[in-house]
């Protein structure tokens, strides 16, 4: 029962799809240490309110949260933009392409 399981996680793959979330995570932490408290900051200052996350736009009893929503955004497009140009010099590629 142990030799065929061990089977099956080589097989699949597994060990290494482990291994891959658990670096993920911690990457994940540190690019978001990365934009919360070296970048966010900036755009701050540069903002005339200072905490433009905290913006709402309230259309009679209903509040919409669009600092929020534009804060999530602005972290993807950096998350995305840093792990596209770090996964194109770790691949050493001219163009990052799925195989």
């Amino acid at each position: 029962m142990v030799n065929e399981f061990v089977s099956f996680l080589k097989q699949y793959g597994v060990i290494g799809l482990a291994i891959a979330v658990i670096i993920g995570g911690k990457f994940n932490e540190l690019l978001k240490a990365f934009v919360d408290g070296l970048l966010m900051p900036i755009v701050g200052a540069l903002t005339p309110s200072g905490d433009w996350r905290q913006l709402i736009l309230e259309l009679g009893p209903v509040k919409i949260q669009v600092g929020l929503m534009l804060g999530s955004l602005v972290d993807f497009v950096i998350v995305a933009g840093l792990v596209f140009l770090i996964a194109k010099k770790v691949l050493k590629e001219e163009t990052v392409q799925k195989r």
